[in-house]
Order: structure tokens, then C-alpha cells, then sequence
């Protein structure tokens, strides 16, 4: 071989090997950019998650207070059921209009916190929300005929179910 010849192969040779040192950087290049762009994304899920779970945190912060305050609206319904039941004057009027106004503020401040009263006589039951606790006879079942304790709802979420009766569908026995 010529001296020309065997530089020229040599070079090529020196070529070969810059070449496959070039892929080989290039390819752990790309597998760390490859790596690096899924961790970033894992961080965004991470912090949109975080977000989210503070949220939610924030939402359902004041849940205990709302739950401690949930019996008060019960008895302020039971003082009112007890003055209609035991007496009717122009005194009692008083006093029941008072009950009324209390709860309503009371209902109120817990309206703006996110809390709503589920149960209404001649909704469709739902277990999700409501809680059968008598069932009647009558048509179309499934309805609900007498809420029996409120239920309530923070944000969305059952605090407590409401009690309610509904109707059942009558059957009939058929003799053949």
C-alpha cells in the first residue's frame, strides 16, 4: 500500500470511531433529555396533585365545627315542634318567632360555608343521600313521603344522610 492509501484508511477508521462515539453521546443525550422531561412532567402531576389535596383540605377544614353545630339545628327544630304541640298564644308566638329567626341566621352561616340541607318530601330516594329509615305503602314507590331528620351536605360531600320515610310499592297477592 501506498503512504496515501494508508492514511486515507486510517482517517477513515479515526472517522468510523468519532462517528459511533457521536451516537453513543447522542444517544445517552436523548435518554437523559427523555429522562429529565418525564421527571418535570411527574413534578407538574406532583404539584397539580398537591394543589388539589390542599384544596380539598381547605374545603372540609371547618367538617368537625359543622358536625358539632348540626345538633343545635336539630333542637332548635324540636323547641319549635314542642311550643306548636304544647301551647298557642300571642307569648308562644314570640318565642317561636325568635326560634326562627335563630335558625335562620344560624342556617344561613352555615350556607356560606358550603353547607346545604338535602331531604325533601317528594324527591326520589337516594341511598347516596338519604337514609330510609320507615317505608309506606304507596305509589310511585321510592318516593319520599316525610323527612324525619334533615341531612346535610358540605361542599358536596354527606355529612349526614337525611332521614326520611318512603313509599313502597303495594303489592297485591294474586291467586291463580
Amino acid at each position: 500500500m501506498t503512504k496515501d492509501k494508508t492514511k486515507n484508511v486510517a482517517s477513515q477508521e479515526v472517522i468510523a470511531k468519532l462517528k459511533g462515539k457521536i451516537e453513543k453521546i447522542t444517544k445517552e443525550r436523548d435518554d437523559y433529555l427523555n429522562g429529565w422531561k418525564r421527571q418535570r412532567a411527574e413534578f407538574i402531576n406532583y404539584k397539580n396533585d398537591e394543589a388539589k389535596r390542599f384544596e380539598d383540605i381547605a374545603r372540609f377544614a371547618n367538617e368537625k365545627l359543622i358536625r358539632e353545630l348540626i345538633p343545635v339545628l336539630d333542637s332548635f327544630d324540636l323547641a319549635r315542634q314542642s311550643i306548636l304541640t304544647n301551647a298557642s298564644n300571642k307569648e308562644t308566638e314570640k318565642y317561636l318567632k325568635g326560634i326562627y329567626l335563630i335558625q335562620g341566621q344560624l342556617e344561613e352561616l352555615l350556607e356560606g360555608e358550603g353547607v346545604k340541607i338535602i331531604g325533601k318530601v317528594g324527591e326520589r330516594f337516594d341511598p347516596a343521600f338519604h337514609e330510609a329509615v320507615k317505608e309506606i305503602k304507596g305509589s310511585p314507590p321510592g318516593i319520599i313521603k316525610e323527612v324525619i331528620g334533615k341531612g346535610y351536605l358540605l361542599n358536596g360531600k354527606v355529612i349526614r344522610p337525611a332521614r326520611v320515610t318512603v313509599t313502597k310499592e303495594e303489592k297485591t297477592d294474586s291467586k291463580d
